[in-house]
Parts: C-alpha cells; structure tokens; sequence
C-alpha cells in the first residue's frame, strides 16, 4: 500500500514538472528548448539511508540489534521563478513532507509555505539528521518537546506537521524569521480538535558561522495517550500546549558547538531541558563528538534524565561518514544504563 502511494505520489511530482515545461515551451519556440536541461535545471533528487549496530543493558539485561533506522529520498523542483515544491518519502514509515513555496516579494523578505513540512520550533527539530552529531539525533527535550520521540500525549510526528508558514530573510539575511499555523497532530493526520497551534521563530545571525534563535509555540494538543509523569491528562483530552526556547549555534573550521535551553507546558504540568553538543575536527575527515543532555519531563515527580555522549565520526566522502558513540544515561525514574552505538551514513 505504501510503495503504491510513493509510485503514485512520484509519478504526480514528475507530471507536474513535465506539465510547467511544456506550458513554457508553448510561449517559445520548441526549437530552441532543451528539454533535458530544463528539467535537470528544475529538478534536484537527494536522499540517504541510516542504519548500524546499537547495544544497550537498560532493562537489567544486554540487548543487541542491527539496525536500519532511515531511509529517505525526496524530490525539490522549481516550477517557475517563485514556486516551488519538495516531496519526501521515508521508505521505513510513511510520506515525511509534501509542500508547495511561494516567493511573494522579488527578494527572500517574503514568502508562504503550504502543505506538511518540519515546523519551526526549537534550534534542532529544523536540522536534517545527516548533518547532526549525534547517532540519535536529537537531544531528549527536542525529541519530546517538538513531539517527534516519546510523548504518548502527542504521538509520534517525527517534528513535522501540517499548517501554512510566512517565513523570510531580512537586513542582508542577517534576520530571519518564520511564523506559522498549524494542526498539531503531526504527519498524516487531520487535527484532533477545532483549535490550531501558533509557531514562531527568530534567527539573529551577527556573522557568519554563527547564530542565535529563539522560537515559541503555543495551542491546545489533543492526547492520543497517557503518560505516567502527566496523570491529569487522558487519553482524548484537549490539554493546553506551550513551548519555548533559547539556543545558540557556531561553526567554524576548529570547533562546531550547539546549546539550547527548551521548555513546554503540557496541561498543568511543566517540563525543563538543555543541551550542549560539540563536534571537534581533530585530522580531516575525522571529528570528536561530545554531548551533555538533561530534560526533566515533571519537576515534581524528579522525572529525569541526564544522558552524557562521547564518539567519533569520520566523513569518507561528502555526506558519507561512519559513526562511533557511546553514552551513559543517568535516569532518576529508571536505571542507569550504558548505550552503545555505531552507524553508516550514505547520502546523495
């Protein structure tokens, strides 16, 4: 059923582009249009696969696995001078994005964005998983707080959405901001409830290589379950829903650092993280990785956790690299348990 909906879905993406060139190509002489040109120009095709080794002792006993853990492949195209589409598939879940891009004004001030896409809330949900440090991407307070991990109260949307977005660039991209309605359900589903989520964020990039955001949420979420540190939400419940955070990003030639202080309010209960993550060039091609994560899903219930992250990536080529990392989870509700992981990254 999934492959029949991709085969259908490409085929749609590859009419639409056909379909623009050829209306271009009436308002010019055939003769002079290179067809294959025109849509290698229009056209980009990318995608990457994840997969590797994790070993873990959190449930008292040692369990191993191979794992395939993503494979993506996605299709952006520019349909005339100011719209453009992108469409991306997870060939291990389901249809990640489907938007169409509207440039309003002539420059980047101003432009729309309509469909399902990854919305603006938090420094990393934005960030592709090739390009962060981490083999499990992203930190505790992101994974929850955006609603792509663990939280049964929103349900698994891998940080995307449905919804319409203004977003754009300003004072020579040294601001750039987004600004976005949205259902809050997440990937593939219609919304649980009338009311719709507020997403804001702003950029401040002084130089380059470096950059500080900020970014908001507010709405009501509808729970698709329950959560032992949430007890007065249940299952079907319309629950009050806000977020805020705080970060910053440098990227340099010697040193890559992250840093982003999360926090979100889920009915009547608060939840809190931070995170620092840091990626060292020691020879070229290889790096040190280092994290220290922290997110308490409760305050009052002590409920949590302190994951600490040590590796080695090293880049074979482009956005190709091999993956080393070990992590020591400290867990006031659980265990305490050791993880260790490794990954091979290939993208084109």
């Amino acid at each position: 059923m999934r492959k029949h909906s991709f085969l259908t879905s490409s085929l749609a993406v590859a009419m639409a582009i056909f379909s623009s060139v050829a209306a271009m190509g009436q308002q010019t002489d055939s003769k002079s249009i290179d067809w294959k040109k025109e849509l290698t120009d229009r056209v980009e095709l990318h995608g990457y696969a994840q997969g590797g080794y994790s070993y873990d002792d959190a449930t008292g006993k040692t369990n191993s696995t191979f794992n395939l853990k993503r494979t993506l492949f996605w299709a952006k195209g520019r349909i005339t001078d100011r719209f453009s589409f992108m469409f991306m598939h997870d060939f291990s879940s389901v249809v990640q994005e489907y938007y169409l891009d509207y440039r309003i004004t002539r420059g980047n001030g101003l432009s729309v964005r309509l469909g399902q896409f990854k919305h603006s809330y938090s420094l990393e949900n934005p960030l592709s998983p090739t390009m962060l440090e981490l083999i499990d991407v992203y930190s505790q307070a992101v994974l929850y707080l955006a609603g792509e991990g663990p939280d049964p109260l929103n349900g698994v949307n891998y940080g995307r959405d449905q919804g319409i977005m203004l977003y754009g660039d300003l004072f020579n991209n040294h601001i750039h901001y987004e600004l976005a309605v949205m259902n809050g359900q997440g990937v593939n589903r219609k919304d649980g409830n009338s009311d719709k989520d507020v997403i804001a964020r702003l950029e401040y990039k002084p130089v380059n290589g470096l950059r500080f955001v900020a970014s908001a949420q507010k709405g009501r979420g509808h729970a698709v379950g329950t959560a032992a540190w949430n007890p007065g939400v249940q299952l079907g419940d319309d629950y009050r829903r806000d977020r805020i955070s705080a970060g910053a990003e440098l990227k340099s030639p010697h040193l890559n650092v992250r840093a982003e202080y999360l926090a979100g309010k889920d009915g009547d209960v608060t939840s809190r993280g931070a995170y620092v993550t840091t990626s060292i060039p020691i020879v070229k091609g290889l790096d040190l990785v280092a994290s220290a994560d922290y997110y308490n899903r409760n305050p009052e219930m002590d409920y949590y956790q302190t994951n600490l992250t040590g590796g080695i990536q090293y880049w074979f080529f482009k956005k190709c690299r091999l993956q080393m990392q070990y992590t020591r989870c400290l867990s006031h509700f659980s265990n305490d348990y050791n993880w260790l992981q490794a990954q091979v990254q290939v993208a084109f």
